[in-house]
């Protein structure tokens, strides 16, 4: 997930878990006059993941047995007083095979958000990074603000579902005082309940938490895999640390140069190219599209159906309604990966037919929702992070003045994505820049990987990037595929360069393009 939407309203919902301080890690301690490079990670079987991480079982071990271990790094809660109170980053991770002398050391990954849970993310994805393991530790954490590394807490389960049912697209001016007054109340509780930790989220502290992790590991250089807003994550790093850059790939890659709006825009455009596309891939089928004859006709049935939902909604999952926000979050969520499409074309053809259970399945799935009800941490760790980054403050009237910009993009998505840039608008605390310096003279080369069809991170932003890293830093490969990054969709091409840099050192020819 890159940088999605940042309101209530726009599909990002809170958890309601007020965690135990245990959860919290380290918080408050006081660690004098400790050089916490040096500290040594006691590392243990994970424990099954929390509320805030998105709940359920302990990770199974691999199928050599690797096991999976979690351990707890202290970082400074204000990275300006570094030796000042802690907070507790939750690492895991699970070991190299193979020959021990060929072993470089650890490859840390971000899967992006911000906001998700890298611990409980790479035991779920591991085995599409099988091959790296010949050579790394396999390595993930919950950055600060997420999960258990001292999670951010705002609304409650049942104020977030109640909501998730306003329009966050209002047409009106009552509903766009509930839409306002929704947001004002989400961003109060998050200065009522996390206060001490809004103003050190940021991409910055995240990073330099980095490189103490790459330390405490015992890594002289940082080998990184970001994926979507783990690519923004790692060009701070390498700005801020460019020396200290190992090998590194950037998968899904956001775009630095562009401010808030600039990358709302463009997601309202690349989201309407992956329905653009899944419209063609329906109607190409043998068999026939069962949601329209022709890819124009399957999206004036879209259309038509988020405009139906938006003055009655149908039953969801009971006793919730799936309303046109919570439809437009589970199409945008189905959207992401084309392995989704199939389950798209099931709740569009139920919902049709009166049922939004599945497109409501899908909207959960993208706010961090449970079946039984509770939320993980996701929403206001993305809202906090996004928040003390992001610089400009977008007022209603300047979302209204913007909105036919916003449908030009896209017709069934403009306006969702528009109004979701007042989220920040009342936040307590100020944002840091209107766009991430990334610009990293002196590192070694990273490899940036953009995906034609990209509906998140859409494929202009790889360039950017390599543009902003700077000369003889970034090294642009193209995908000429569909969905949110590139490494995951299992091509050869793809797998066989970023495998070949990271294993083995070769850096494939800048310009490359897979098919």
């Amino acid at each position: 997930m890159a940088n999605p939407p940042r309101t209530r309203a726009a599909a990002l919902a809170a958890t309601a878990l007020l965690l135990t301080s245990a959860l919290a890690g380290c918080s408050g301690d006081d660690p004098g006059d400790e050089d916490l490079t040096t500290q040594e990670l006691s590392w243990k079987d994970c424990p099954a993941p929390s509320q805030a991480q998105g709940g359920g079982g302990s990770p199974s071990p691999l199928p050599d047995d690797g096991a999976w271990q979690c351990a707890t790094m202290k970082a400074p809660r204000d990275w300006s007083e570094p030796k000042g109170d802690t907070i507790g980053i939750e690492l895991i991770r699970v070991k190299a095979v193979g020959d021990a002398n060929r072993r470089i050391g650890s490859l840390i990954f971000n899967f992006g958000g911000p906001g998700a849970s890298g611990v409980t993310t790479l035991p779920a994805a591991a085995d599409g990074y099988e091959k790296l393991r010949t050579r790394y530790d396999l390595v993930s954490f919950d950055p600060r603000g997420v999960g258990r590394s001292e999670p951010v807490l705002c609304e409650n389960d049942q104020q977030l579902d109640a909501s998730l049912q306003q329009d966050g697209t209002p047409d009106d001016a009552a509903e766009r005082t509930e839409l306002l007054d929704g947001t004002k109340e989400f961003n109060a509780a998050c200065e009522k309940n996390s206060k001490e930790m809004l103003p050190h989220v940021r991409t910055t502290d995240a990073a330099r938490d980095l490189d103490l992790m790459r330390q405490v590991l015992g890594d002289d250089k940082l080998h990184y895999f970001g994926i979507s807003y783990g690519t923004e994550l790692g060009g701070v790093y390498a700005h801020l640390f460019p020396k200290n850059v190992g090998r590194a790939v950037f998968d899904a890659v956001v775009d630095p140069a562009k401010n808030p709006e600039q990358n709302s825009l463009a997601q309202a455009g690349g989201f309407q190219l992956a329905l653009d596309n899944f419209a063609e891939d329906c109607t190409s089928k043998a068999e026939g599209c069962p949601i329209g004859a022709t890819p124009q006709d399957v999206k004036a049935r879209v259309a038509k159906l988020l405009k139906d939902l938006d003055s009655k909604p149908i039953q969801g999952i009971f006793p919730r309604e799936l309303t046109q926000t919570a439809a437009t979050s589970g199409i945008l969520a189905a959207l992401y990966s084309k392995d989704f499409w199939e389950y798209l074309t099931q709740g569009l053809l139920e919902a049709y037919d009166g049922d939004g259970s599945t497109l409501m399945l899908l909207a959960d799935s993208n706010n961090g929702r449970r079946e039984n009800g509770e939320y993980s941490n996701l929403i206001p760790a993305n809202v906090s992070i996004n928040c003390a980054d992001q610089k400009p403050r977008y007022t209603a009237g300047y979302v209204e003045r913007r909105l036919p910009a916003f449908r030009a993009a896209s017709n069934l998505f403009g306006d969702y994505m528009a109004w979701a840039m007042v989220g920040c608008t009342d936040w307590s605390v100020a944002g840091a820049a209107d766009h991430p310096d990334v610009s990293a003279p002196g590192s070694a080369p990273i490899l940036v990987v953009g995906n034609t069809g990209d509906p998140a991170t859409p494929y202009e932003g790889a360039r950017s990037m390599v543009q902003a890293l700077g000369k003889g830093v970034g090294v642009e490969l193209t995908y000429k595929g569909q969905g949110h990054g590139a490494y995951n969709s299992k091509n050869k091409c793809v797998q066989d360069a970023v495998n070949g840099y990271l294993l083995d050192g070769k850096v494939p020819t800048a310009g490359s393009v897979c098919s």
